[in-house]
């Protein structure tokens, strides 16, 4: 219990007798009920980063604290967070290279063939199917932590992962623009961008690509497994 929070006892949280909210007001509402706890999962996140081999599993647990927030869950950021980590990092390993390797592979391709497109038109082939690979893994792997925490094999998650991404790719663009838009931005402007990636500039985008993808996933949720 020492990592624990009383859930049982009375605090600050969302009325269960108030209407729903939904839109920018459910998301404004999960920003002033989760802001510190928001500072305290970015700290967290960079800290078990520092060994740089622990990157994936971070990711993993930050996730599933932030789906946690999005899906009105009770958190205990340090106690869920630590909990995620340890206990799920072969899937978090799994989600890492299925995202990050087919996206880095194709980035490399598009950008290689896309500068000799100009010289010989056959490179537009090779050009077409890297960034046809870069834009599926990118919309798929929105989804697939999210998926991955409802208890489904990788095999599995990786297989509706690519449904949801080409079959519903608006959710799936708007939560890509703020994983990775934010993110990109922030290394462009460094070192100006320090202060904004130790508080928040993680988990911040984090909790917004989440928002976006929550009411797709609920439907997939094994017994609102989280």
């Amino acid at each position: 219990m020492l990592f624990r929070k009383d859930y049982s006892t009375p605090g600050p949280g969302i009325d269960p007798d108030a209407p729903e909210k939904t839109g920018l007001a459910r998301l404004v509402q999960i920003l002033e009920l989760e802001c510190v706890t928001l500072l305290k999962l970015n700290l967290l996140f960079l800290l078990s980063c520092l060994p740089i081999v622990t990157i994936p599993p971070a990711l993993f647990a930050m996730n599933q604290v932030v789906r946690r927030m999005v899906l009105d869950v009770p958190v205990d950021c340090f106690y869920h967070y630590r909990t995620a980590f340890r206990q799920y990092w072969k899937r978090a390993y799994a989600a890492f290279f299925l995202t990050a390797l087919p996206m880095g592979v194709s980035g490399v391709g598009v950008v290689f063939y896309l500068q000799r497109a100009g010289e010989n038109p056959l490179f537009f082939l090779p050009f077409v199917l890297c960034s046809t690979v870069f834009l599926t893994a990118a919309l798929s792997s929105t989804y697939l932590y999210g998926l991955l925490s409802l208890g489904r094999t990788v095999r599995k998650a990786v297989r509706l992962a690519l449904v949801l991404g080409l079959g519903r790719p608006l959710r799936a663009v708007l939560a890509a623009l703020f994983y990775y838009g934010p993110l990109t931005a922030a290394v462009l402007a460094f070192p100006i961008s320090v202060p904004y990636l130790v508080l928040i500039g993680f988990s911040g985008p984090c909790l917004l690509g989440n928002f976006y993808l929550r009411t797709v996933l609920k439907q997939y949720a094994d017994g609102g497994g989280v």
